[in-house]
């Protein structure tokens, strides 16, 4: 490379997000979760749309607990249903569990975050001690209560939506049946996404670009969403990282405990409570859901680790 071309490069620079990107490739496990994920991703939401994938809720009393085989790579399970389908389809719902829900965290806790940490004084303490009393009840037994109380209006839903699509029944149930879980984990999860979104918001007003946008007569609502939130979505992303597999897991207990996604779809939490039924006898019931969604977990924590570390400020003067 010739001497001008390097200081064009020089010249040039980087953003903060490319920086951010080279960073992250250096971070070999991150890279690797990475791929993990895409992998993952590709064989549960693109995988089952071919037509040697059985439906996963078909049942087949006289094929019951078979081996893996030609027909069904993973086997069956105890009512002849094809492991390998209901792994996939499963991830599905578990997936769209982690990244709906985070997103509606995501957005509520932002939201509210912003506004107390940006308005300060009675408004900040009134907030954030709101925040603090709902920090002591117990999110699970909530994330129950609050999900029984949306499936009784997502039934009237399911109902009007059948009537206007008949032809689409099926599908509709499917995802109507699923509005309950997403609204009730991350209506609930946002309580340490508002103390993010605070803490943040606090460092950042104090700064001179956000004094020089108060000199130009910028309204308040303008200065936090131009100026503000902007600057403060990598360590919102970084934690929103780690905030998915948190509820992953949450969707896998509920389900664990029969009270998550109905039958006869299935999830991760489902696969594993029925695998736990016959882990003595087929124990590959229960170790290849369990290899599948620890697998997961892994990349999604490794993953949002080195986003952390790639998104660092001070990592950028190293």
């Amino acid at each position: 490379m010739s001497k001008n071309a390097q200081n064009n490069a020089a010249l040039k620079g980087h953003s903060l997000w490319s920086d951010a990107w080279i960073r992250l490739k250096k971070n070999h496990m991150a890279m690797i979760s990475l791929v993990v994920l895409l992998i993952i991703g590709t064989l549960c939401f693109i995988i089952p749309a071919f037509s040697f994938i059985p439906d996963p809720n078909t049942q087949n009393l006289n094929n019951t607990f078979q081996d893996p085989s030609g027909n069904h790579l993973l086997g069956t399970d105890q009512s002849g249903r094809d492991l390998l389908a209901r792994l996939l389809y499963g991830g599905q719902i578990s997936l769209l569990v982690g990244l709906v829900a985070t997103t509606v965290s995501v957005i509520i806790g932002l939201s509210y975050g912003a506004i107390a940490g940006y308005a300060g004084g009675k408004t900040d303490s009134i907030m954030m001690r709101i925040v603090d009393i709902l920090y002591g009840l117990p999110f699970l037994v909530l994330v129950i209560l609050f999900s029984l109380l949306i499936s009784e209006h997502a039934k009237d839903l399911t109902e009007s939506l059948i009537n206007r699509w008949p032809d689409h029944e099926v599908v509709i149930k499917k995802l109507i049946n699923l509005v309950p879980l997403f609204v009730a984990i991350g209506a609930l999860g946002w309580l340490t996404m508002a103390r993010v979104a605070r803490a943040q918001v606090i460092s950042l007003k104090k700064q001179e670009f956000v004094e020089a946008a108060v000199s130009l007569g910028l309204s308040h609502p303008k200065i936090l969403l131009r100026h503000i939130i902007p600057n403060m979505l990598g360590p919102i992303i970084v934690y929103a990282t780690l905030t998915v597999p948190g509820f992953v897991l949450t969707e896998a207990t509920l389900s664990f405990l029969g009270l998550g996604v109905e039958s006869p779809n299935s999830s991760w939490g489902i696969l594993l409570s029925e695998g736990a039924n016959y882990m003595e006898t087929y124990p590959r019931l229960l170790i290849i859901p369990s290899i599948t969604f620890s697998l997961t977990l892994f990349a999604l924590n490794f993953l949002g680790d080195g986003l952390r570390d790639a998104l660092d400020p001070k990592a950028a003067k190293d």
